[in-house]
């Protein structure tokens, strides 16, 4: 074996903040968020804001709904979820605490991370919803922590409920997602 396969550089949020172009951090590694989403891919992204915005507004729910901001989980890991919730206030700068929700929506070149390293992230994160949007099958996948911190895939036949930030219950039509 070469050195040069025993040599993997690790890398730090200071590092990250001074990247050029659309990165994450993974654990010190860096991983491409290049080429930017499609239209189908950002117009998903933004109804589903704005939905989950709505219902947050009209429960009175201490919440606020972000899209594409940074997660600064550790000092070596950086992800920015498609659309995030946040309990509370938007933070000044960047996301560091666990947000209530975290929604991504497949994209070609990000599906497989999405389903399997994002997941496992998330889960391990104790991210308490984990949404997944498949914008190409019109398909809405929920997960939510249960018992021992596992995801569970919750199964929603229309309408999608979703206990967030300290009790505050949202409910939304999954098909307005599409439309």
């Amino acid at each position: 074996m070469s050195s040069a396969h025993r040599y993997l550089p690790s890398y730090t949020v200071e590092d990250y903040q001074s990247w050029a172009g659309d990165w994450e951090l993974w654990q010190g590694i860096p991983v491409s968020m290049s080429p930017s989403p499609f239209g189908l891919h950002q117009k998903i992204a933004t109804r589903l804001a704005t939905v989950l915005q709505n219902c947050i507004d009209s429960t009175g729910c201490e919440a606020v709904v972000l899209a594409e901001i940074d997660w600064i989980i550790s000092e070596n890991t950086v992800v920015r979820p498609d659309v995030t919730v946040l309990c509370g206030d938007a933070p000044l700068r960047h996301v560091e605490t666990t947000p209530a929700i975290a929604a991504e929506i497949l994209s070609p070149s990000t599906a497989a991370r999405d389903r399997t390293s994002k997941f496992e992230l998330y889960q391990e994160e104790r991210v308490p919803w984990y949404l997944i949007l498949d914008p190409d099958r019109k398909q809405f996948d929920a997960w939510s922590r249960v018992g021992s911190g596992a995801y569970q895939k919750q199964e929603f036949t229309g309408e999608a409920v979703l206990d967030i930030c300290d009790g505050c219950v949202i409910q939304f039509a999954i098909d307005r997602l599409f439309a």
